[in-house]
């Protein structure tokens, strides 16, 4: 039935043109609605218990996410100018819609706990007015030095690096808030360095850029890719048929996506980048075979039936088994990659539907005779297409007089790519999504070498007894836990109300060291409490307890934001825990950007990994079904195996983290890497039925089908490098991803398939 679509294509050109562009029209007014979500944390579903937790914690302690501003003196930021223009930037800071006034946490806005002029106690601003001698900003050094509750969170041991803590309504403010921070520091402090991090910056800062970078990089790999085709094919009229599909596929996706109500995650904005290779892979076998065929028939329309007919199979396959492979990530337990899977299924569907229809008439219609036929007598094409068909029959040399030692070499490498793939390390954070030299990976660095750290997962102890967190044994275990934690590789800081409850009794006591312990009584504490909550403001303590003193929020400041990094201080704390229990009924949770990002980045790596291993079953059986014998379906999977295994084989041995960009292009290695070897083996299959020679038929298989597999790989390949030039690692490593899936599915096709299929001779029924 599908067959008569190219028949009715090829009849009636200007039928199916309209009704595409009619339908892309349709699919295009769709897309006026867009709706976009850049922030990562929804990659957790909104009843996941670890969100739950989290959204419950920011509400319990007032907790908001933060950017971070750091300013950065080259002598010592402790001085009376730079402290002046600090306070401005502070001022100036305030007036910004979004921003969290009463919980900035700078020196103008931050009470401290010191030591008043008769010896009593005082609660006030760190910096209550601008030091205008050396007096007050010696008086300032020692109240911020050598101050638990201060040093390294605000000011660095050098004194070189003041930090100003910036709370925000929304994250999906962070970018536009961030830019009017810049702007406000690039204008004041004209003598200082500063930089701009956290993570909620940083991951709506990528959301921002990512969707710029699909706006430079997906139109310029299609010119590479226009270019090259026409390298190949020579008439512009000709290859441009394969962009517009691939342009068509992606407008029906995207509005189909965007019209059913769905945003546009970081996720889903990756479908173009992704259906692109797809939809161009099976329009240039279709452009390759007809070249290569025109001159049998002399005229495009009987060409075009022939063509179409020989590939309609092989195509059908490669699109069924893309589209199973995507389709399966619906079952992944991330609702973005859910929808990804679904909708790239979708896009590569569309796709395979206009090239059977689609190129047929846009061939009928717009590629004269004349062009054609003066194509295949241009000298110079030849010259380049005996190139290619000098090097293939140099291949199928080597694959005749040295099979054996191929497939030796490969089980070797095999083994190799095996052994690699047990070193890979699943690792991830959004800020290395940026390359090194972007200003928030500069910001990051620098912040986190002078302060206590950028990154922080909150460690939260809830009893069940009111006013439990008085009790001195409790706040006494808070302290050693703290104490250990501290000891732990990349903590830097940590604090909670143990911090303030021993400054305010090193006060009491007129600083006599031997008293900034956590008081013996229960009464002391209370009144240090008391004390800080009515000389100061009774709301600076919500971040640390809630209102019945029954739960306690520990701040966690890591110098480091990698998934493995704040795993291990997770699990290191619950070990303590669980080795050394709290006194009385507490239970343990965690909560905090750092922690939500090892949750759905362990989720989504996890679940693309059992989704490629399902999709791997799936694809398989579906070859098998298709070609009617598991045999078949086993060598047909022999060079997505072999891609999979060397590339994530170099992915550990090179030590490159297996982060959500890999994870995601594990999808599209199955997708390309099998379409190759579906056109070779049904190619093979029904020249053998033809000539019943397995060395004709065999022969054959290094003329129009290997031709058409070389343009393609090197087609997709080469026309995805300019992604290597993005500012975003993760377009980077899609680039670098497509370049080598194409280049190792194109050689283990052309190396491996015959001598298995020949080894298999007796299983398959060929004599």
């Amino acid at each position: 039935m599908f067959k008569k679509l190219t028949r009715i294509s090829v009849d009636y050109p200007k039928v199916v043109l309209i009704l595409s562009i009619m339908i892309t029209m349709f699919f295009g007014f769709m897309m006026r609605n867009i709706k976009v979500d850049t922030d990562p944390e929804n990659m957790l579903s909104k009843d996941d218990p670890a969100r739950l937790f989290h959204d419950e914690v920011k509400e319990r302690f007032g907790i908001k996410d933060f950017i971070v501003l750091g300013i950065k003196h080259d002598e010592t930021i402790l001085n009376s100018e730079t402290l002046k223009r600090v306070d401005k930037v502070t001022e100036a800071i305030l007036d910004i819609e979004g921003v969290i006034g009463d919980d900035v946490i700078s020196p103008s806005t931050t009470n401290n706990v010191v030591l008043g002029a008769d010896n009593g106690i005082v609660v006030g601003y760190i910096m209550p007015e601008d030091p205008d001698d050396q007096e007050a900003i010696e008086k300032l050094k020692r109240d911020m030095t050598g101050n638990a509750m201060l040093e390294d969170l605000m000011l660095s041991k050098d004194q070189k690096l003041l930090t100003i803590f910036i709370p925000i309504e929304q994250k999906d403010m962070s970018k536009r808030i961030a830019d009017e921070i810049e702007a406000i520091a690039n204008k004041i402090l004209t003598v200082e360095d500063h930089y701009l991090t956290g993570l909620p910056v940083a991951e709506d800062t990528f959301g921002n850029e990512m969707f710029v970078q699909m706006g430079i990089t997906a139109p310029m790999a299609g010119l590479v890719i226009f270019l090259i085709m026409l390298y190949f094919f020579k008439r512009a009229s000709l290859v441009s048929s394969p962009m517009i599909i691939a342009v068509m596929s992606i407008v029906w996706t995207m509005g189909l996506l965007i019209g059913t109500g769905n945003t546009v995650h970081i996720m889903s904005s990756m479908i173009p980048i992704f259906l692109m290779p797809i939809a161009v892979v099976d329009s240039v076998h279709v452009l390759s075979e007809f070249h290569d065929n025109y001159s049998k028939f002399g005229n495009k329309r009987e060409t075009l039936l022939h063509v179409m007919d020989e590939l309609f199979m092989p195509m059908l396959y490669t699109s069924l088994t893309s589209a199973a492979g995507f389709a399966s990530l619906g079952l992944t337990p991330i609702p973005p990659v859910k929808i990804f899977g679904v909708f790239v299924a979708f896009g590569i569907a569309m796709a395979w539907i206009l090239t059977i229809m689609f190129v047929p008439a846009y061939i009928m219609l717009f590629v004269s005779e004349k062009s054609i036929k003066s194509c295949h007598t241009d000298k110079d094409h030849q010259t380049k297409s005996s190139k290619l068909i000098t090097l293939l029959k140099k291949t199928e040399g080597m694959v005749n007089n040295h099979g054996k030692t191929i497939l030796a070499l490969t089980f070797i490498t095999a083994l190799i790519s095996v052994y690699g793939i047990t070193k890979i390390n699943v690792n991830d954070n959004p800020v290395r999504w940026f390359k090194p030299s972007h200003k928030i990976r500069v910001a990051d660095r620098v912040l986190n070498e002078h302060m206590g750290g950028t990154y922080m997962p909150f460690l939260v102890l809830t009893g069940t007894v009111e006013g439990a967190i008085k009790e001195p044994e409790v706040m006494k275990y808070i302290d050693n836990l703290q104490e250990y934690l501290r000891k732990l590789p990349h903590v830097g800081k940590t604090t909670s109300i143990a911090d303030i409850v021993k400054r305010v009794n090193y006060i009491l006591h007129e600083e006599d060291p031997a008293y900034n312990v956590v008081p013996d009584t229960r009464a002391v504490i209370a009144a240090c409490i008391d004390a800080y909550e009515n000389l100061g403001d009774p709301t600076d303590l919500e971040n640390f307890i809630d209102y019945e003193y029954s739960s306690v929020n520990i701040w966690i400041q890591s110098k480091k934001g990698d998934n493995k990094v704040i795993e291990a201080i997770v699990n290191a704390a619950n070990e303590y825990i669980e080795k050394n229990p709290l006194p009385g009924e507490f239970s343990v949770g965690w909560a905090g950007l750092s922690f939500i990002n090892i949750k759905w980045q362990a989720a989504m790596v996890g679940g693309m990994l059992k989704s490629l291993l399902g999709s791997f079953v799936i694809v398989f059986v579906l070859m098998a079904f298709l070609f009617r014998s598991p045999v078949w379906g086993f060598i047909s999977m022999i060079p997505l195996s072999i891609t999979i295994l060397f590339t994530y084989g170099v992915v550990g041995l090179a030590g490159k983290d297996y982060d959500m960009p890999t994870a995601v292009l594990s999808s599209l290695t199955l997708g390309l890497s099998v379409d190759f070897a579906i056109h070779f083996i049904e190619r093979f299959r029904q020249k053998y039925k033809e000539t019943k020679n397995f060395k004709e038929a065999a022969d054959d298989m290094f003329a129009e089908p290997a031709r058409a597999i070389v343009r393609n790989a090197v087609i997709v390949a080469v026309g995805f490098l300019p992604l290597l030039f993005a500012s975003l690692v993760p377009y980077r490593t899609v680039g670098m991803f497509l370049a080598t899936i194409m280049v190792l599915s194109c050689l283990s096709t052309l190396l491996l398939l015959l001598p298995f299929i020949s080894i298999a001779r007796k299983w398959l029924g060929l004599k």
